[in-house]
């Protein structure tokens, strides 16, 4: 089962941002980036907001980096994770435009991009930029199709679906990848089959344990009554964790204990069928956030299938 982190610093929600990142920068998200590269994390991942309305940022903050600048950013200071937009919210922007930032972090990063698409959900950021909010979910459809195909392999990629119509136009550099895994977001019915059907991999939204192996179960089906075969990656997004005791108050949620507690937990979510799981750390700085990935990848990872 492989694992992968949602990058702290970069965006910084109250529902997960820890006290320490208000201050941070850049240098703490590269160190963090580059713990989780030594310690075989599969991957980074960064979300996508353009604009926070002020009715939400109390609770969202207005603090939302760029997903194409940041994990090109960090492309360049490591060696072999994975580079995850979770979700981006490709709605907000022609597929031309997408295509054309994300095979260029491709080509940059040789090949370690996964696209992590999502509906999004804030209103005011899709009326601001011009987006159908209404209709934001069968504008994620054709825009997956239109993405399969801007990210292909053609120099001159070829798309005529009802909201986009293009061919003729070469994009270039190509990613390196044949084929850009797409993870869809969201664990509504409709995102769920989405996910089937359109692609690669699923990332819920934070479902509890208890409604996983029902969700994954309609994916399964989903895909078996539409005749779609090949790998699909199944993820879901842990419980804080700290591994080892805690010398301070980590929530009653967070899952922690010595490497074999924190393994345990771990290996139920594969149990359920899950592939790749997103792990979150809780911590008071940087220096305690890069111990316990460093500590995960030395003592957890090994215990995990």
């Amino acid at each position: 089962m492989a694992y992968g982190i949602q990058l702290p610093v970069q965006s910084q929600s109250t529902i997960y941002a820890e006290p320490w990142e208000a201050a941070a920068g850049p240098e703490d998200l590269l160190a963090v980036a580059r713990a989780a590269d030594r310690a075989g994390f599969a991957y980074l991942a960064c979300c996508d907001h353009v604009a926070v309305p002020r009715r939400l940022a109390s609770a969202m903050s207005t603090v939302w980096y760029d997903p194409v600048a940041t994990l090109a950013f960090l492309a360049a200071a490591t060696g072999r994770t994975r580079l995850l937009s979770h979700v981006a919210v490709v709605g907000l922007r022609h597929p031309l435009l997408t295509a054309k930032q994300y095979a260029t972090l491709d080509h940059l990063s040789g090949g370690r991009l996964v696209l992590g698409v999502g509906a999004g959900h804030v209103r005011e950021e899709f009326e601001a930029l011009g987006a159908d909010f209404e209709r934001r979910g069968a504008v994620l459809d054709e825009t997956i199709d239109a993405l399969r195909a801007a990210l292909g392999p053609e120099e001159f990629p070829e798309h005529h679906g009802k909201l986009y119509d293009f061919e003729g136009l070469g994009q270039r550099p190509r990613p390196v990848q044949d084929r850009v895994p797409v993870w869809v977001g969201g664990s509504s019915p409709a995102a769920l089959r989405r996910a089937a059907l359109k692609g690669d991999g699923w990332l819920p939204q934070g479902d509890p344990r208890g409604v996983l192996p029902d969700r994954i179960a309609r994916i399964r089906r989903l895909r078996e009554e539409a005749g779609i075969e090949g790998p699909f990656t199944v993820g879901a997004i842990a419980e804080p964790l700290y591994v080892g005791t805690p010398g301070w108050d980590v929530g009653r949620r967070t899952v922690s204990g010595p490497a074999g507690a924190v393994a345990e937990s771990l290996r139920a979510y594969r149990a359920m069928g899950v592939d790749q799981v997103q792990v979150r750390f809780r911590s008071r700085s940087r220096t305690e956030l890069a111990a316990q990935i460093e500590q995960f990848g030395e003592e957890v990872a090994p215990l995990l299938p």
